[in-house]
């Protein structure tokens, strides 16, 4: 039967506060890093991000082989005594939490250890790598950690020991050239390609988060590799040695004397997402400020603390949506229809899963305010209205089809289509609109200054501020397609830049 070591931590900085959770999964006879998770949960006490790390490495490792047996070593004495049965639980937030633990492999099968937090350090750097991201408004990616990398390397267990891996003595963490040999080694083979099993690892690198969608690879280009192949290749290598492996198409990492500066070497050649190179213009005063535009890229400033994120969420679907009817804040109000009660609650769900959402603000129209209680009450918290985000008011072709509109008033429709200033009979222009999002855009900036908050809106919102991250023109909002409940995010830096991190997500809904 195979066997592994599990080693978990989480953490409060607070208590409560923001936290997170580490967890890695080992191979106790050659102490390899099989496998790894992370992840920021929002406001919560450590006992309870200590609980999730052990639900997340227990999980990770019935991942690996639901057959194994586990040995679980951690630094909180409390989880490994109630884990054992030697303690009670009687704290209401762990029990679901430690059923949940005992629940991922029968009775027997898992054994606890208290080690120091010395000899949790994987963990440990997992756990504050993902509070750092959640500080930053963002998940934790795993081919972004470094984790790995700067823990001692590990040796086997001792024959007759108790499974877990020792540390082996003398050589520099994380070693550079060892880790280029490895990642020099996946590439090499197949011409970049790997298994099936590596594959789905690979892909799994790529994280979409909401407020954050961030991938490594993107952080080097195509050009500075042989090929878009070796990119998955360099995800899909030995996790100690994935930097250095994604630096080699651009310098020999062997002759770096540390993986973190060939990290920064690769950052430099094809910039960092994470910064916002190449980002669009942000908020101004109005929708269409003439100000001089703040630096991007090169020119932007080091560090630009943590950004404010606006998740938007268009609302559920109403009985005017499939019929493709113009439905804005001039016309009959409607509700969410069965199916979209069915999207906010998977919405909700998805949401509450990432636990980046600090806050929640809603369009006063009905169809927003319900999406909004749904996935406020899911998330804990209360619905703030902003008149901002109502939709466009479309005067008199509320409730029409565009065929219908096309019919009856062909020529004001053109003019509408054909220039922002132009609005429906008795309705708003783009224009107006533009100039209302981003004014309520710039007062939730100021309200929610480095905060993850969901903004729960309607299309004609969602596209504006999506175009003016851009810098886009106003035509550009016809060039977008948001599905109802679907989410994207826009997040803002201190210096004006805005970075649209997501557009259209609707896998919660699959």
């Amino acid at each position: 039967m195979r066997e592994f070591i599990v080693e978990a931590d989480g953490g409060s900085r607070g208590n409560p506060g923001p936290a997170g959770y580490g967890a890695v999964v080992i191979d106790p006879a050659t102490g390899e890093t099989l496998a790894e998770a992370a992840e920021y949960i929002g406001v919560a006490t450590n006992n309870v991000a200590e609980y999730k790390g052990l639900v997340a490495g227990l999980g990770a490792a019935h991942g690996l082989d639901p057959t194994a047996r586990v040995h679980v070593r951690m630094d909180s004495k409390l989880v490994v005594e109630q884990m054992s049965g030697r303690w009670k639980i009687k704290h209401p937030d762990m029990k679901p939490l430690a059923a949940a633990a005992a629940r991922v492999f029968p009775p027997g099968r898992v054994t606890y250890e208290w080690i120091p937090r010395a000899q949790n350090s994987h963990a440990d750097r997992l756990a504050n790598e993902a509070m750092d991201a959640g500080k930053r408004g963002e998940q934790w990616s795993p081919s972004a950690s470094t984790a790995d990398l700067d823990r001692p390397a590990r040796t086997p267990a001792a024959p007759g020991g108790s499974g877990a891996p020792g540390v082996e003595p003398g050589g520099p963490p994380g070693d550079a050239a060892a880790g280029a040999a490895r990642a020099r080694a996946a590439l090499a083979g197949a011409g970049g390609k790997f298994s099936e099993a590596r594959a789905r690892a690979a892909a799994r690198d790529t994280t979409t988060v909401y407020g954050a969608d961030v991938d490594a690879r993107e952080t080097v280009s195509a050009d500075s590799v042989d090929s878009a192949d070796s990119v998955d290749a360099v995800d899909a290598a030995d996790a100690a040695g994935a930097v250095a492996g994604a630096v080699a198409g651009v310098v020999d990492a062997a002759d770096a004397a540390d993986v973190r500066a060939a990290r920064s070497v690769a950052v430099a050649v094809a910039g960092d997402p994470v910064t916002g190179v190449g980002t669009g213009a942000g908020p101004g005063t109005g929708a269409e400020a003439a100000v001089a535009a703040p630096p991007v890229g090169w020119a932007a400033p080091a560090d630009l603390g943590t950004p404010a994120t606006f998740v938007l969420l268009r609302h559920g679907e109403t009985p005017l949506t499939p019929q493709k009817r113009f439905s804005g804040s001039g016309g009959s109000n409607p509700s969410l229809s069965d199916i979209g009660r069915e999207q906010a609650v998977r919405v909700a769900a998805a949401l509450a899963a990432r636990g980046t959402v600090q806050a929640v603000v809603s369009s006063p129209l009905l169809r927003c305010q319900e999406t909004a209680r749904t996935v406020a009450a899911r998330l804990g918290v209360d619905v703030r209205i902003e008149e901002g985000l109502r939709e466009t008011d479309f005067g008199a072709w509320e409730g029409l089809t565009f065929a219908e509109v096309r019919e009856r008033q062909p020529d004001e429709l053109n003019a509408w289509l054909a220039s922002p200033d132009a609005a429906p009979p008795g309705g708003e222009s783009f224009a107006e609109v533009s100039a209302r999002v981003a004014a309520a855009r710039d007062k939730l900036l100021n309200a929610y200054a480095g905060r993850t908050v969901l903004l729960v809106t309607h299309v004609t919102p969602i596209k504006t501020l999506v175009r003016l991250a851009l810098g886009a023109p106003p035509e550009a909002l016809f060039r977008m397609e948001l599905a109802a409940a679907s989410l994207s995010a826009v997040a803002y830096y201190a210096d004006g830049n805005a970075s649209v991190r997501l557009l259209n997500e609707t896998a919660h809904l699959r």
